[in-house]
């Protein structure tokens, strides 16, 4: 007994019902002239993921419910084809000071034209970027159906995090588990998964089929790389990471149970998998929301190099445009080296000179100012200068400014508000800059999107990183070396270490008191800053809400 299983590892767009029911009517078709009698969508994969408050809107739950009837009556004539569709199920009695819901994220599997079962997710996570509790109620049931002869059980992401789910859809009579996903990204996620998933199957002795939705939807990001597991854990099939697939699955049933076989597609790692999240990250993000293009202040420094190279990978050259804003401060090699790389990666490049304006504001302020020595006022003049020339470019052309802070900076404040964090997406905000160096030289060293070999020149890379506001000007003037800040950082920021124990592990208590107050003083901006893309297990945005206001020294 034989069935061909499709996972549609679909890149959908959140609040277009239309178009992604669309998608699913369509992969299904193919699928169906492929021998897939099983075609499994992601998560929520008619409305997308996370759809956050729109849930809460009565009208967008009726046109999910419309999609779903949608994509049932175009497959209507497909006879024996089984989809499974993710959406949101039911609704919620509201009020101005309570909410009781009755809404589930749910899957249904529709056959025919009809709706043969319809599951609900049983836990929900409420974690790091997840909320569900805030939209859905706990399911209760289970759901089994029968395909070609095999009896399927349908769990929904979470469910198979823990052993409950899996254990009573086998109850149930399931002889082989589909999962649809939509499991966020981050560095090392996708080993961590592909492991959790094994030990399930092992421990219910069920193969499993993982179905996993691709894309950017804001700061978060989804890459793919759906599979299928054996019962003893061994990986049967792999589809490729961050791009969309309709991968096929084959199932044979014998007397052992159920055996799973298909492609394995290889898989980027490291620093690779980090490239391929951030470009995937600014062009869905570029994309969905319907910009003609990018613009950047491109500094001749490690960061806005960076994010240059990303943003021509994700958009291509025609799309990005370069400045270069040089002030009395900006040394000859900066503009040698921007002008270069812009050169090498083949986009617009001009050059602003912020020196007359710069003037102007001292002039003014001059009175104001008498008898006082030069201090950070003045270098964040000329951030913010830059900014009102970014931002006046964009809203005469129509591009969304990228921002180039990494993490550090966003970390301990080293940026200024209405200046380098004046823009719309925030490339690198989730970067720590060890990272950003690490990056620069895997994207030398590699071409994956076939954009320029080298793109960075190496003095970029190799000279000490400075934001020339002033003379002589360094960031270790400032802040910690980036090695020891980085290590704090990833301690105490992203694993919530506390100071002593950071302390105890070597690290100079000054140093490590000076950063988490830095951190903690610094909120008032993150507050402040613009959406980036999320690569961490724990980045500043929708996983990181502190109070502004707190004598918490944290």
């Amino acid at each position: 007994m034989a069935l061909t299983i499709c996972t549609a590892q679909l890149n959908v767009t959140v609040g277009d019902m239309e178009g992604n029911a669309q998608k699913i009517i369509a992969a299904a078709r193919t699928a169906y002239e492929r021998g897939a009698r099983l075609v499994v969508t992601p998560e929520l994969s008619i409305c997308g993921y996370p759809a956050e408050d729109l849930l809460l809107r009565p009208a967008f739950i009726a046109a999910c419910d419309d999609a779903v009837k949608k994509v049932a009556r175009e497959l209507a004539g497909l006879k024996g084809l089984h989809v499974v569709v993710g959406h949101p199920h039911g609704s919620a009695i509201r009020g101005k000071s309570v909410q009781v819901q009755q809404r589930y994220n749910a899957a249904s599997v529709l056959c025919e034209g009809k709706v043969l079962e319809t599951y609900a997710k049983r836990e929900l996570p409420n974690y790091q970027v997840f909320d569900e509790y805030r939209y859905f109620t706990r399911g209760q049931g289970t759901c089994v159906f029968q395909v070609e002869g095999i009896s399927v059980g349908l769990l929904i992401c979470e469910d198979a995090w823990f052993t409950e789910p899996a254990q009573l859809a086998r109850a149930s009579g399931a002889q082989l588990l589909v999962v649809p996903n939509a499991s966020p990204f981050h560095a090392g996620k996708s080993g961590e998964r592909l492991a959790r998933m094994a030990d399930r199957a092992q421990d219910i002795e069920l193969p499993l089929v993982y179905a996993h939705l691709v894309g950017g939807q804001d700061e978060v990001i989804f890459d793919g790389a759906s599979f299928a597991v054996n019962a003893d854990g061994s990986l049967a099939a792999m589809a490729p990471a961050f791009v969309e697939d309709l991968f096929y699955v084959q199932a044979e049933a014998g007397e052992q149970g159920v055996t799973l076989s298909g492609p394995k597609a290889s898989q980027p790692d490291g620093d690779g998998e980090l490239w391929h999240a951030l470009v995937m990250g600014v062009r869905d993000y570029i994309g969905k929301n319907g910009f003609p293009g990018v613009l950047l202040g491109l500094s001749g420094g490690i960061d806005s190099a960076l994010v240059l190279a990303i943003a021509v990978d994700a958009l291509g050259a025609d799309k990005v445009r370069a400045v270069m804003m040089p002030s009395p401060y900006t040394a000859d090699i900066s503009w040698i080296d921007a002008a270069e790389m812009s050169k090498r990666m083949n986009v617009r490049y001009d050059e602003i000179s912020i020196k007359p304006m710069f003037e102007s504001f001292l002039q003014s302020l001059s009175k104001e100012f008498a008898g006082l020595p030069e201090d950070t006022t003045e270098e964040n003049i000329q951030a913010r200068i830059r900014g009102v020339l970014l931002m006046a470019l964009s809203n005469k052309f129509g591009s969304i400014v990228l921002t180039t802070g990494n993490k550090s900076e966003m970390a301990t404040g080293y940026c200024t508000l209405y200046g380098d964090m004046a823009g719309g997406f925030a490339v690198i905000k989730d970067v720590l800059k060890t990272i950003v160096f690490r990056l620069a030289r895997w994207r030398n060293a590699n071409d994956p999107y076939g954009t320029g070999a080298n793109p960075i020149p190496e003095r970029i890379i190799t000279r000490p990183p400075s934001a020339e506001l002033r003379a002589g000007q360094v960031d270790q003037d400032s802040l910690p070396p980036y090695e020891v800040l980085d290590g704090i950082l990833n301690r105490y920021m992203e694993n919530d270490v506390g100071v002593e124990d950071i302390v105890a592990e070597g690290y100079d208590r000054a140093t490590v008191e000076r950063v988490a107050r830095l951190v903690r003083i610094n909120e008032y901006k993150r507050r402040q800053s613009p959406v980036g893309i999320r690569v961490t297990h724990r980045g500043f945005g929708k996983d990181w809400r502190y109070p502004i206001t707190s004598k918490f020294k944290f």
